[in-house]
């Protein structure tokens, strides 16, 4: 495909997008629907779709109009190239632009509102603003972009210096991350990855900086027990059970049971092992020294993996989740021992998810304390996440 053919190609998934189909299954059947676009080409293709519904605000704000070919039109003035060279109508580019479409590009522009320029849905800016403080421009400026690709060293298996070496032979160049010590940034070839030998071989796992800073805030020193209650994929679990020392037991349970599939593989291939759980184990009793609740959430600390999301997010979606985890932290703090540690993460930016619930929590359960309590900003270079330790009062 030539570059014109897939700005085209973007031009008719956003449309679907922006008709309220999801952006991954649209770009699935897309892809499905054209074989001959080959994997370059629907890489490309998924870029443009994706940076587009980051700046989807600010894009169409530049353009002037605002559609699937507005949206593409800003798109193509922030790369600096002229949008009539794209939109020639030639076979398999989009069609010229109109009388319309050309005044409104040349027209001058009003000064965006903050949420236009930042790229925030109308009724969320206030909350995140709120919530983020002098962090506000910043963290929203950082979720414009393009998520970086973090890795985490399996120090069971190898050193850093040693998965460096090991990835730059398969032509992946990385860098270590300050103050994140088992994390690689990749800075060349971030495709490689999955086919690498040191990922093929549990040298590296792909979890992002920001999570990889939660585990390290947990206090895994002296536990025998640890639960990741709410554990989706298992990253986290994985990432606590190679820093663990040996002899502790790690258990891992998600209400839904698929997204747990590809936990055993991965562990395995970590070298480490994991029970994965098919009952609630509130409903079996057990407790245990250490247990993880990252919960669901807006997740607004990600929405540069996930910008969709981010238009689709309503606030009757976030009263449903407050909702949610206040109801997991009543449930899964009867799992923890009594000298246990009960860990709250989210990957939210919002205070409603973060210190309210907390506060909340601690409203209730008055023989309850928080010991720690931390955010990671997507202004630091990570996605956002909070984290706050419960530890029971000794009574």
């Amino acid at each position: 495909m030539t570059p014109n053919a897939r700005y085209a190609a973007a031009i008719d998934i956003l449309g679907s997008v922006l008709d309220g189909e999801p952006a991954e299954k649209t770009l699935t059947n897309w892809a499905r629907s054209n074989r001959y676009a080959g994997s370059k080409d629907r890489a490309a293709v998924r870029d443009i779709v994706f940076d587009c519904l980051r700046r989807k605000r600010s894009l169409m704000h530049l353009a002037g109009f605002d559609c699937a070919r507005g949206l593409v039109a800003g798109h193509i003035m922030v790369a600096g190239h002229a949008v009539e060279d794209v939109f020639t109508g030639e076979r398999f580019a989009a069609d010229v632009l109109s009388e319309n479409e050309r005044a409104n590009l040349k027209r001058a522009k009003d000064t965006p509102s903050y949420a236009v320029r930042l790229d925030v849905p109308d009724w969320m800016e206030p909350e995140l603003c709120a919530s983020l403080g002098g962090g506000f421009e910043a963290s929203l400026i950082a979720l414009q972009s393009r998520a970086p690709l973090d890795l985490r060293v399996n120090r069971k298996k190898a050193e850093l210096a040693q998965v460096q070496a090991a990835l730059l032979s398969d032509n992946i160049e990385t860098d270590a991350i300050e103050n994140v010590p088992n994390a690689l940034r990749v800075t060349s070839n971030p495709r490689r990855v999955a086919l690498s030998a040191a990922y093929q071989s549990g040298l590296v796992e792909i979890q992002d900086a920001g999570s990889q800073c939660i585990v390290d805030t947990l206090p895994l020193e002296d536990v025998k027990s640890v639960l990741d209650y709410c554990a989706g994929g298992g990253g986290k679990t994985l990432a606590m059970a190679v820093l663990a020392d040996g002899g502790v037991r790690f258990e891992a349970y998600d209400q839904n049971k698929a997204r747990m599939n590809d936990l055993s593989v991965r562990a395995k291939r970590a070298g480490v092992s994991v029970k994965i759980l098919q009952t609630d184990p509130v409903l079996l009793g057990k407790t245990y020294d250490l247990v993880l609740l990252d919960v669901p959430c807006s997740g607004t600390g990600a929405w540069r993996r996930n910008p969709d999301g981010k238009w689709r997010f309503t606030d009757t979606d976030l009263q449903n989740l407050l909702s949610v985890q206040a109801e997991i932290l009543e449930k899964a703090h009867k799992l923890v021992k009594d000298d246990g540690v009960l860990a709250y993460v989210t990957c939210s930016l919002l205070r409603q998810e973060n210190e309210d619930q907390v506060a909340a929590f601690l409203a209730v359960h008055t023989d309850w304390v928080s010991i720690n309590a931390k955010r990671f900003h997507p202004g630091d270079g990570t996605d956002g996440f909070f984290v706050t330790l419960f530890k029971k009062i000794q009574l």
